[in-house]
């Protein structure tokens, strides 16, 4: 994971108390509230609705095997049980497991006095038994330079807090093998213990890729990766000849550059296409997936965080112009590795105050939108995008980290990842009058009127229908809100009447965060108050009851207020007619 922002870190929180009992906050005074029509047509097919939501990762993999971990674990799997992905950094890191920030370890790979390898699996297999026994599968990063390997081994185990230098992070860990048969062999060991452990079926799901952001980093400047281009070819293909050499039907991939690697990429997937593999001598190294990283841009201004989004699209676009380029790579799954508003989950402080309000999950539903439309712009095959945000053990209730759940307690954003777990995968027509065009979006983000778009999907039935619908503003400040007059044709002729779901995200539903400042903010909940927030950190429905809609002639309509940052997920059900 990358991070681009080196400044004096330190927990903002605003005591604001906020009504739980308001349908949402007041429009600001003067303010109108704006018209928006969303037109959704069920007859308009216009392709798969790829569901690229279902990634997550962290740089702290020992958090997995925790408490909180393990509850949010159990959270993304239920979204979408064994088709849900989790990346993290440090799975041959060398340590006794003992987690902090931007740390992990797992001490799988040791030498004896004569230089003998030896292996332990102990910490990764716990870390993967927790993954798969909550219905998530690894994508297993190769990563990072166990010690006794390191041609660097000093320093190891780097101690950076948030608030200090960011390039004291990149110590022993981020160097070449000293031996890249060693290296290979330790991989080929790994991939074949998971193969006896989980069985062959189960490991040929799992994405392999090697190492994260190699392309920062330099021999001269340490990084991610503090070594040479060749030599990062060379790691990568002992790596995978490895992983193949076990398993010679494993999807494997990458690089998981920072940002969309520009050259570096090119150079990287020229080499695995037609270049001479270091590890076999022969043409080329198998590429079953590329992935690349896209990050946004915030800011603190005029006492409040204006967001990136445009950032962030503009890296995905040339992302995927590069992988376009290559006619050989015109089907092959994309992910995007890591796919965020900023670049630094374990960092706090002003320019990152979106984190736990209603600011981080609209933006969410605004760019995984437009990721399709991108897509569908190149004419490539986007697989996923995967939220580098997970949960930080044994932290003050929303310290302010990028995460999807605070001490057990689901973000606001975890419930929009939610809601896209509802919809189905053949997406129809949406179309709002509010929607900022996405060259707009490219150009200047949402700066001016906000971005009142929809996203619409039938299930594999064509009996369910979602909309989602966004009302997204890259400045966290008050603004009108979207009175939305909802529009679905398309519908059975025979239909008379289908099943209503309205699920909703703002600051007074779905959100854990506003009800514990309602609550004083308190530094440890009682297990009243912890009941009560539990409560509040699901996702909600603003009609409970499900209640019916008409339908004539094929046509329905639905009117509501969506405030400023909030998300709305109706569910058409006409299955019962």
């Amino acid at each position: 994971m990358n991070c681009m922002f080196q400044h004096r870190c330190q927990v903002a929180s605003a005591a604001v108390l906020i009504s739980a009992f308001v349908i949402s906050p007041p429009t600001a005074l003067g303010q109108q509230s704006i018209a928006v029509q969303v037109d959704v047509d069920a007859d308009e097919k216009i392709g798969r609705l790829q569901p690229i939501w279902r990634f997550f990762g962290a740089d702290e993999p020992n958090y997995a095997t925790m408490k909180d971990g393990q509850q949010l674990l159990r959270d993304l799997g239920e979204l979408r049980p064994k088709q849900v992905y989790f990346r993290a950094h440090n799975l041959l890191t060398s340590g006794d497991g003992t987690p902090a920030l931007k740390w992990g370890s797992t001490d799988v790979y040791s030498e004896d006095q004569d230089g003998n390898p030896r292996y332990n699996w102990k910490t990764v297999d716990r870390i993967f038994d927790s993954y798969l026994e909550r219905g998530v599968r690894p994508y297993a990063q190769i990563g990072f330079m166990p010690k006794a390997l390191s041609t660097h081994p000093e320093p190891y185990r780097h101690h950076w807090r948030p608030g200090m230098p960011y390039h004291e992070v990149f110590t022993g860990w981020s160097y070449p093998p000293k031996d890249y048969e060693k290296w290979n062999e330790l991989v080929y060991q790994w991939v074949k213990h998971c193969v006896d452990r989980y069985g062959r079926e189960e490991v040929e799901t799992w994405y392999w890729q090697t190492w994260n952001e190699a392309n920062i980093g330099s021999a001269d400047r340490p990084g991610y990766f503090t070594g040479t281009v060749e030599e990062f070819h060379k790691l990568h293909d002992y790596a995978i000849a490895g992983v193949r050499r076990a398993l010679p039907t494993a999807r494997v991939g990458g690089p998981d550059s920072a940002g969309s690697g520009g050259r570096w990429t090119r150079d990287f997937l020229e080499h695995c296409l037609r270049g001479t593999n270091h590890a076999t001598g022969e043409s080329g190294t198998p590429l079953n997936f590329v992935s690349f990283h896209a990050k946004g841009a915030p800011r603190f201004i005029d006492g409040h965080i204006q967001m990136g989004i445009a950032n962030q699209l503009r890296t995905i676009d040339d992302g995927f112009k590069i992988v376009a380029a290559f006619p050989e790579l015109k089907s092959t799954p994309i992910v995007i590795g890591e796919s965020d508003p900023e670049g630094c989950a374990a960092c706090q402080g002003p320019m990152f105050s979106y984190r736990n309000g209603t600011v981080y999950s609209s933006y969410t539903a605004a760019s995984f939108a437009r990721k399709h439309d991108l897509a569908a712009r190149h004419g490539v095959n986007l697989e996923g995008a995967l939220s580098w945000s997970f949960t930080f053990e044994d932290q003050a209730y929303f310290a302010g980290f990028r995460q999807m759940s605070s001490n057990g307690l689901a973000l606001p954003v975890l419930n929009v990842m939610r809601m896209f777990s509802r919809m189905g995968e053949t997406r129809i027509k949406a179309s709002s009058d509010r929607a900022i065009p996405l060259d707009n979006i490219l150009r200047d983000g949402v700066r001016r009127s906000p971005d009142v778009g929809a996203i619409a999907s039938l299930d594999e039935t064509e009996k369910q229908l979602c909309v989602m619908i966004w009302h997204y503003h890259d400045d966290d400040v008050s603004g009108p809100d979207a009175d939305v007059t909802l529009t679905i044709t398309g519908l059975p002729a025979g239909a008379a009447e289908s099943k209503l779901d309205h699920f909703r995200v703002d600051h007074s539903h779905s959100n854990s965060y506003t009800r514990w400042l309602t609550m004083g903010s308190p530094v440890a909940p009682n297990r009243l108050e912890y009941q009560q927030l539990k409560e509040a950190s699901k996702l909600a429905s603003i009609n409970p009851q499900k209640t019916s809609i008409a339908v004539r002639q094929g046509k329905s309509e639905l009117r509501f207020t969506l405030p400023r940052q909030g998300v709305s997920l109706v569910v058409l059900d006409w299955s019962q007619e």
